[in-house]
């Protein structure tokens, strides 16, 4: 299977809601959102997405198409820690005409939105991020001290503030 790309995937996002004659709000994560901010290297061979609209339609359209999608509507339950509050609200609009809405993440909800996992992978997305966009350390512990205030009380908050802690080291280093 070849990587996708953003344009593809918004032009496919097109055809489904033309076909069922149905809005569908889209905030792209992940590879797709990198392609946006301008990581167009990054191959990623699945679209993660928040979807407001036939999330289970869009879900099975993508499989038709051989491209897998981890989809829902509510990313922020992906994890034991939370997005920050008012994410959807800061996202940026892409992409809009009458019955498709496709955004993605503000940078700084992307880097908290790879921190909450922290694999090596996630870690090279955000530092491309925090460098492409200048974003600034306190607006970075703002945003992952608010997912930590919208998080259960669990031991994976220790380790998320660890994580958070250690890349802002990483970062002024």
């Amino acid at each position: 299977m070849s990587h996708l790309k953003l344009n593809d995937i918004i032009e496919l996002l097109k055809e489904f809601t033309s076909q069922r004659n149905d809005t569908l709000q889209v905030i792209l994560i992940g590879g797709l959102a990198l392609h946006y901010y301008g990581m167009t290297d990054r191959a990623t061979f699945d679209v993660d997405a928040e979807v407001k609209g036939d999330v289970e339609g869009l879900i099975a359209f993508l499989k038709q198409r051989g491209i897998p999608a981890d989809m829902g509507e509510n990313i922020s339950g992906w994890s034991v820690i939370g997005m920050p509050g008012q994410y959807r609200e800061r996202s940026i609009t892409i992409h809009e005409e009458t019955l498709l809405t496709v955004k993605v993440l503000h940078p700084s909800d992307f880097v908290i939105s790879k921190l909450r996992r922290f694999t090596n992978e996630d870690i090279e997305d955000a530092f491309f991020v925090v460098n492409r966009f200048d974003l600034k350390e306190n607006e970075i512990l703002e945003r992952a001290e608010d997912g930590a205030k919208r998080s259960p009380k669990d031991t994976a908050l220790l380790l998320f503030r660890k994580n958070v802690a250690l890349f802002i080291k990483m970062i002024k280093s």
